[in-house]
């Protein structure tokens, strides 16, 4: 049986620190649990950026990888998250993907008193228990309570 895909959708792979020191432990601790990851600056890196016209294939190629995979797990810190990430999330809510949100900034970025982000954010979560699909730290990634692995052992 071929393995769940999740396009992970940050904004990690802009600076070459947050690229080489962030991202890789996400990746990783998202294959741990059994999961194909679907990293968009790595996915797309074969596009030449010299050319012109290269700003609107990655921005194809990463829609279609939103389209295709099985479910969105997004990095969503920061006063406001980053605007790609919320273009991601909105098309994979639309879709009807299965949403699973990363937020370790302790800042709040909300007019709600229920949710830390902007409540559109959880559109893609259930009302009762969207507690389970909202992930502050990577330990939690592996978490069999939490609903990401939930997800993966369901058939």
């Amino acid at each position: 049986m071929p393995k769940k895909t999740i396009y992970l959708a940050s904004p990690y792979g802009f600076s070459r620190q947050w690229r080489e020191n962030l991202l890789p432990d996400f990746i990783s601790a998202l294959e741990g649990i059994g999961t194909e990851v679907w990293e968009p600056f790595h996915r797309n890196n074969q596009i030449d950026v010299s050319k012109s016209g290269w700003a609107y294939k990655v921005a194809m190629a990463d829609l279609e990888d939103v389209k295709k995979a099985d479910a969105i797990f997004a990095i969503v810190n920061g006063t406001p998250p980053d605007e790609g990430v919320m273009v991601e999330l909105g098309v994979a809510i639309a879709l009807n993907k299965p949403v699973f949100l990363f937020r370790d900034d302790f800042r709040r970025c909300t007019d709600s008193e229920d949710y830390p982000l902007n409540l559109m954010l959880f559109a893609g979560l259930p009302a009762v228990g969207w507690e389970n699909y909202f992930y502050t730290s990577l330990k939690e990634i592996s978490n069999e309570e939490k609903a990401l692995v939930r997800w993966l052992n369901a058939s």
